[in-house]
């Protein structure tokens, strides 16, 4: 078996090749003999009706002399010449291919008729069986004329040589184009394979430089997009590890270390008592960031648990709002509801994540006698829920990427003990829904998070 694409591809085009001059020969030679024999019959036509002219002329007395003379000025031609019985005038010469004229043909010719016969069942050799009539009076005598070639075996078979010279130049010609035309076609696919090697053994930093425009050129534009994605998709992957054992890392550090100084046998109680809330405050922080991976992982695989009921938004709202009393009774925040009753088919413990997240982090960033608002506006087939603060803000450069994993705001990384994964969950719970989710922020004159999911429909998620 053939393992090279280009010897493949150079062997389908030959045989191909072949294939069609094998096809064209016989073809070529029909349509070319069509040709000659055509323009040998309009020769033929136009010298018998010049030796009638002459004949009329010249009024010969031996006629078949005259003929016999005609006949040795032009040595492509034979003449026959028949009297008014239809006999032969003369022997008839004796050369090979040379037509049988019937004597129903003689008659015709001397009805006063033209005759012309043409015969292409074979190539070549059908020249020399075209044969025309045509009639002949001198003084009161009616003749009949008959003229037909006489090419030679010689010159048929210089012919033949010539037509078969050409065919055999278009194959050799037509081979070395096709062994560079394959070469070109095959070049792509050799960088586009080298480049799936590297790309195999981990070099995300290939791109294939193809200028072609049709489908090759398609395929090596798709082969860049891949790596592109790839290589992007490595970067996320190294960064998450990257966050991940940098959020592991800062609790450990924690924990060890005030788990040493605990060790002292002259710690003050009070001393021992904080070191230890320290490290119950920073195992619940590793415990948070482990249970929010997982939640993620599980929420982007396809066997998550998914279980949309109709259930009362408005009122899972104000669970939340009573859930947070209080942090935000502590901070004296005035916490303004607008919550029209609102009906919703959707899965009622991701949207409660979804809410504690995002009114969490509304509590968490606004300064002490702040306020939050929140509302819910209905429309026709979806709901509107707005979660307006008036904290610190978000710089607009940072506004895109707050939905990242593992991201925070630097304002916020001050303050805040999260992991960066919660509004990652939010807005992958939210997509699931068929919902989207916008912020809108100022530095230091607060935040919006304007959420719209669908409420009369089932969201499209497998179960």
């Amino acid at each position: 078996m053939i393992k090279s694409l280009y010897l493949r591809v150079v062997l389908t085009f030959l045989a191909i090749v072949v294939a069609s001059v094998l096809v064209a020969f016989p073809l070529a030679m029909y349509f070319f003999t069509n040709m000659i024999s055509t323009q040998f019959q309009s020769e033929m036509l136009a010298v018998g009706r010049q030796i009638v002219t002459l004949s009329n002329e010249v009024q010969p007395k031996n006629l078949y002399s005259f003929v016999a003379g005609s006949n040795r000025l032009n040595e492509n031609y034979l003449f026959t010449l028949f009297d008014s019985n239809g006999e032969p005038l003369g022997q008839i010469p004796n050369v090979k291919g040379r037509p049988r004229i019937q004597s129903s043909e003689v008659a015709d010719v001397l009805k006063g008729h033209i005759y012309k016969s043409l015969d292409l069942s074979a190539p070549l050799r059908g020249i020399n069986s075209i044969k025309v009539g045509v009639p002949l009076i001198v003084g009161d005598q009616s003749y009949a004329l008959f003229i037909h070639t006489n090419i030679t075996d010689a010159a048929r078979r210089q012919l033949q040589t010539l037509i078969v010279s050409v065919l055999a130049i278009v194959l050799i010609v037509g081979s070395i184009l096709i062994l560079i035309a394959s070469r070109y076609l095959v070049n792509p696919l050799k960088k586009l394979t080298l480049a799936t090697e590297k790309l195999a053994r981990g070099n995300f930093n290939v791109n294939v430089n193809v200028n072609n425009k049709d489908e090759l050129g398609k395929l090596a534009e798709s082969f860049n997009h891949m790596a592109g994605e790839l290589k992007q998709l490595e970067q996320m992957r190294q960064d998450f590890v990257s966050n991940v054992s940098h959020e592991i890392q800062s609790p450990l550090t924690s924990i060890r270390g005030f788990s040493k100084a605990l060790r002292g046998a002259d710690i003050a109680e009070v001393d021992r008592v904080k070191y230890l809330e320290i490290i119950e405050r920073e195992s619940e922080r590793l415990s948070r960031l482990s249970e929010n991976l997982l939640k993620l992982a599980s929420l982007e695989s396809e066997h998550h648990p998914f279980h949309p009921t109709i259930y009362d938004l408005d009122e899972q709202l104000r669970r939340i709002v009573v859930f947070y009393e209080p942090q935000w009774s502590m901070k004296e925040l005035d916490m303004d509801l607008a919550l029209p009753r609102v009906k919703i088919f959707a899965d009622s413990d991701q949207l409660s994540q979804v809410w504690i997240n995002v009114i969490g982090n509304a509590i968490k960033f606004t300064s002490t006698g702040g306020h939050i608002y929140i509302k819910l506006v209905p429309l026709r087939d979806r709901v509107q829920i707005w979660i307006q603060d008036n904290g610190i803000g978000i710089p607009i450069d940072e506004q895109v990427r707050i939905f990242d994993r593992f991201y925070k705001v630097d304002q916020a990384r001050q303050r805040d003990s999260g992991s960066g994964l919660g509004l990652a969950i939010v807005r992958k719970i939210i997509d699931m829904h068929d919902g989207s989710i916008e912020v809108q922020s100022e530095v230091g004159k607060g935040t919006l998070f304007l959420i719209v999911l669908p409420t009369t429909h089932s969201p499209t998620k497998k179960s």
